[in-house]
Formats: C-alpha cells, sequence, structure tokens
C-alpha cells in the first residue's frame, strides 16, 4: 500500500510460542522454535494479513521468528528477508535461565537486573542501551528501503518493548511499560524520524486459544 508523504507503515509482530515462553525463561537467543500453540498462532497470523498490501517481510534470523513469519509469507506471495539487528536482546550466561536458577546461579546479576538500569547486561549480554541502538538501527534500515509503503517485520518482545519506547518517548530504565503478547499484532507509522503508534497488543485472531503465559517485569519491581 502506497502512503502518503514519505510515511512508512509497519506491521510489528512477535514471534508465536515457545516452550520457554511457557516455562517463564529469559528466552534471549537462544534458538529455539514454536510449540503447537505458536504454529497454530503463525497461521492465524497469517490468515489475518492475508489481505495486507505489503511490499515486504522482514524477520529477526532466529527460528521462532522465521517460523511465525514463514506462514505469513506464504500467504502475501513475499519472500522473507532476515535481518540480524531484529534479534532479540542477547542475556549472555542466563540465555534460556529460568528466574528461579539466575536467583540461585547468578544473585548479584539478578539484584542488578531488578534496578531496570539502561546500562546494566547480564554476564555476556547486551545492556539496554547497546540493545536499544541496535533495534533502531534495524528498523531505520527498514524504514529507509521502504519509504511509502507497508512491511510486515517479525521480531520478539524486547524488540517491540523498545520501538513501544521510542514511539511513547520513554526512557530506558524501568521494566516493560506495555502488553507485548505472541502472535500480537502492533502497527506503527514512521516519518522522517518520528513513531506514531496506530494500534498495540492486538489479538483479536487469537481469542479462543489458551491463556498466554505472561512475564510482567513490572511485578519484579520492589
Amino acid at each position: 500500500m502506497r502512503l502518503e508523504a514519505d510515511a512508512t507503515e509497519l506491521v510489528l509482530v512477535r514471534h508465536g510460542e515457545t516452550d520457554m515462553n511457557r516455562e517463564l525463561r529469559f528466552q534471549g537467543q537462544v534458538n529455539v522454535g514454536l510449540n503447537a500453540i505458536g504454529h497454530e498462532q503463525a497461521h492465524r497470523l497469517a490468515a489475518r494479513l492475508a489481505r495486507e498490501q505489503a511490499e515486504a517481510v522482514y524477520v529477526s534470523d532466529l527460528l521462532r521468528a522465521r517460523q511465525t513469519a514463514e506462514p505469513i509469507a506464504g500467504k502475501l506471495a513475499l519472500k522473507p528477508v532476515a535481518e540480524r539487528g531484529l534479534r532479540e536482546q542477547a542475556f549472555g550466561r542466563v540465555d534460556g535461565m529460568r528466574v528461579e536458577e539466575i536467583q540461585r546461579e547468578h544473585p548479584q546479576a539478578w539484584e542488578r537486573w531488578l534496578r531496570f538500569e539502561e546500562d546494566f547486561a547480564m554476564p555476556e549480554g547486551e545492556s539496554t542501551r547497546v540493545f536499544h541502538a541496535r533495534v533502531m538501527e534495524a528498523v531505520q534500515r527498514v524504514v529507509a528501503a521502504h519509504p511509502r509503503q507497508t512491511i510486515v517485520v517479525v521480531t520478539h518482545g524486547g524488540v517491540l518493548d523498545m520501538i513501544y519506547r521510542t514511539a511513547r518517548s520513554l526512557g530506558l530504565n524501568g521494566p516493560r511499560q506495555s502488553e507485548i503478547p505472541n502472535a500480537g499484532l502492533n502497527r506503527i507509522r514512521v516519518s522522517e524520524g518520528s513513531f506514531e503508534i496506530l494500534r498495540w497488543a492486538d489479538t483479536e485472531h487469537l481469542a479462543d486459544l489458551p491463556p498466554q503465559p505472561v512475564y510482567d517485569q513490572r511485578r519484579l519491581v520492589r
């Protein structure tokens, strides 16, 4: 779809559910695939977006995102474009671990994590500041390549959090402030570097599926 002026519309999708999501693990950059519910979510997304007039589908190169993008791209008759910059935040040594495992094996790192400071990184991981810069560079590359077009972007919860914070002019300190469900639909318009949220956390297509696992960072803050 051609948009007015120099605006680009991004249809942002968080990948479908994985077993690690259901176990509330720090999934990070572990290259895990979708579970059965996640595959169903991906097919429902594809059906929901089948009539979208999109010119391209960009996707994180991690398996769970690629598996979510495949049926969507198929419905749109487009080939997914892998973009490494759209990967989830790297949590280093704690990638793939449950909260209780991190508390036991990395207690000092966990205490720092609870402060949600933008320059803190889990051991061998990315800080929020570095992560945000990486994500926004990737998004701007996509936008620059597709002026006045609609683009589907399949990515991760942390990536969407960085985009949401940018659109709402929120800082990088503090816990996540928005709902970001698996396989949810989000729409933003980008024009001259300004991000406008059109719709967020739309799960109408998932209404009769089992309740999603929810990792609420705000509940961790003391």
